[in-house]
């Protein structure tokens, strides 16, 4: 990794040479053309994010260029500002492009220049800097174009828009798919397959984010409260990831507050609010919140909520006391089949002391289950 330091820091990760290296490589079969390929693509990708990036300069951000794999990113943070801000700083890239074009075929018109050793190196300039520039304005997410289509979406209709545009670059970029491979282009019919594919991804996953999500008040409420909770400030974390839940009432956000929210209420004791507070989000936990939702269903005696999210539980987190009570919940339910094998996954999870554990009364409704004596009576030699 290179890091070039100043006001505006650039990165450049090795992966970055690799593919210019490697499309210089194709292009020219040789030494001296790949080195130039490699040149020409790292002065024009570097370029065109200086265009993003000197504008959030100018909107004083502080904003920060990486060179990767497939291109460049300008990174700054642009929450507060105006869409006509955002749609600037995206736009400029692409101009900038456009710019070194013109600088380009400008130079080439001096006859001097054009039959020289340069000519060669400013027509590859001119072409790479052209092809770019107008591949990077399809309204396809994550090319500049479709950064543009999301900016207008997104003032034209809010959070909603934001949505519109996954969907719109998906169809676009699968479009221009299909008519590539129909005209026989393998590689750019594969990468906007791959675009398709990515647009398509984060729409579903779009669909569990609501406004407040974007909303920077609540973001930086839930940063509060997290950092709260690193202090040990546990008391405090609670009021504070309470709050960011009433502020949210709903998204990824909401979802998250909720979490951490039912961890600290069990910590106190509060069985009944921790089951309260994970069930209405059950479909949407991290693993750990679902085994704990796990745990407190079983002792609110919700026997069928533990049942049904037994089986996730364990394969997320496998333990000898998750198969317990799947075994105690199926044994409240009266299903004495599933009992039995969850009991015997515990005692392949290291569980003993298991007559005892059979002597306790919830196993009474199954107690005298011809199935169940049997195994017990297996289990008692």
């Amino acid at each position: 990794m290179i890091r070039i330091p100043g006001k505006i820091p650039v990165s450049i990760n090795w992966s970055f040479w690799i593919v210019t290296g490697l499309i210089g490589y194709l292009y020219s079969r040789g030494v001296t053309g790949t080195l130039i390929w490699m040149a020409v693509i790292f002065i024009s990708v570097l370029f065109h994010e200086l265009g993003h990036a000197l504008t959030a300069l100018a909107f004083k951000l502080q904003p920060r260029i990486e060179l990767v794999a497939m291109g460049g990113v300008t990174q700054y943070q642009a929450e507060k500002l105006s869409s006509y801000k955002r749609f600037l700083i995206v736009l400029n890239g692409p101009l900038f492009g456009f710019l070194l074009f013109l600088f380009a075929k400008t130079l080439l018109q001096n006859p001097n220049l054009a039959t020289s050793s340069v000519g060669p190196v400013l027509l590859l300039l001119k072409y790479v800097n052209f092809f770019w520039t107008i591949v990077n304005l399809i309204p396809v997410l994550p090319l500049d174009g479709g950064q543009l289509l999301r900016v207008i979406l997104e003032g034209c209709f809010g959070f909603k828009g934001l949505k519109y545009s996954f969907v719109c670059s998906s169809l676009i970029a699968l479009f221009i798919s299909l008519a590539s491979f129909l005209f026989g282009q393998v590689f750019i019919g594969a990468l906007f397959f791959l675009f398709a594919f990515q647009s398509f991804d984060t729409w579903k996953k779009s669909k569990l984010l609501s406004e407040p999500d974007q909303n920077i008040e609540i973001k930086n409420a839930l940063i509060e409260a997290e950092q709260l909770l690193q202090k040990g400030q546990k008391k405090e974390a609670l009021c504070a990831f309470e709050n960011v839940r009433i502020k949210s009432n709903t998204g990824v956000i909401y979802n998250l507050a909720t979490q951490y929210q039912a961890f600290l209420e069990y910590d106190q004791g509060n069985i009944l609010k921790t089951y309260e507070l994970l069930k209405n989000i059950k479909n949407d936990l991290a693993p750990d919140a679902s085994c704990l939702l796990h745990k407190a269903a079983f002792e609110e005696k919700d026997y069928t909520l533990v049942v049904e999210i037994g089986s996730e539980c364990y394969k997320n987190i496998p333990t000898a006391d998750i198969a317990l009570r799947n075994a105690y919940a199926h044994a409240g339910l009266k299903q004495v089949d599933a009992s039995i094998g969850w009991m015997e996954t515990a005692i392949r999870d290291g569980l003993e002391n298991v007559i005892e554990i059979t002597s306790l009364p919830i196993f009474d409704s199954i107690r005298n289950e011809t199935l169940f004596v049997n195994w017990i009576a297996k289990n008692s030699k």
